[in-house]
């Protein structure tokens, strides 16, 4: 959903039935291969314990035993979810704080082109309520400036969602190199997707993870990127990190899994049955 901050999301329009069987696609293109971002166990047990919270037995149902009168069904009760629920700085880590502009939307919806070039459109209709903020962790000596963000949507129907999620992995086969706005590129894109219950991933109903290479006209390149997103009922929710000078894939893959491990319990607070 959010590829490189307020210019990468997903456009929700494309049908694709890829998500019930674990999936890895390596893709070259862009300036160099990029290894596949495959969710190990430990990965999954990391978004789900980052907050000393063990990960839930795998269950048929979702991941989140919701009660029906803690889901939005208006735009103004969706943005104040979604505003408990994002990650702010502090999620991601010390030293992390917001860029300018802190958020976008929600009036806008990045899509991906035909040219694999991300565009902003009005969101469609499926979509209640959608918010994304942009984040840094400042350049020292030794390494440059990690950009980050988060962003979450919050769907009219779980199979909005769903599609959105599978448009995400078809995106990365059709994409393999896409530019995120003017002077910004991701290549090398490799991604997994895992279902609840696939690869001991029960953390949330569907989660994506891909990997590659960033380069831009301000910091050069290769960098490491990463990105993420996971899906609970009609909410999706992702970060991404994209590197400079100085960091690695592990490293950067940290730092976006906090802030992702804090949204899947917030939300799991804020739709849980309470009693």
């Amino acid at each position: 959903m959010v590829r490189g901050g307020p210019g990468r999301g997903r456009g929700g329009r494309r049908r694709y039935g890829v998500l019930t069987v674990l999936l890895l696609v390596t893709a070259c293109g862009g300036g160099g291969a990029g290894g596949g971002a495959q969710k190990s166990p430990s990965a999954a047990g990391a978004t789900a314990t980052a907050a000393g919270e063990a990960a839930p037995d795998a269950t048929d149902g979702p991941a989140v035993d919701a009660d029906p009168a803690r889901l939005p069904t208006t735009r103004k009760a969706a943005l104040a979810l979604i505003r408990k629920v994002i990650a702010g700085p502090e999620e991601f880590g010390p030293g992390v704080v917001a860029r300018t502009p802190y958020e976008s939307g929600p009036d806008t919806w990045p899509v991906l082109d035909t040219d694999c070039v991300w565009q902003q459109q009005p969101p469609g209709r499926g979509i209640l309520a959608t918010l994304t903020r942009s984040f840094e962790l400042p350049a020292t000596k030794d390494k440059g400036p990690l950009r980050l963000a988060a962003i979450m949507t919050v769907h009219r129907a779980d199979d909005g969602a769903r599609w959105e999620m599978a448009e995400s992995l078809e995106e990365t086969m059709r994409c393999p190199t896409q530019q995120l706005r003017q002077g910004e590129f991701i290549g090398g894109l490799g991604a997994s997707a895992l279902a609840q219950g696939e690869g001991n991933q029960n953390s949330s109903d569907d989660t994506l993870m891909e990997s590659g290479q960033y380069r831009s006209s301000e910091l050069g390149g290769p960098h490491p990127y990463f990105w993420e997103q996971d899906r609970i009922l009609r909410f999706t929710f992702a970060v991404t990190a994209k590197g400079a000078k100085g960091w690695t894939q592990g490293t950067i893959m940290d730092i976006g899994v906090r802030g992702q491990s804090a949204m899947l319990i917030r939300l799991g607070d804020a739709l849980t049955k309470k009693g």
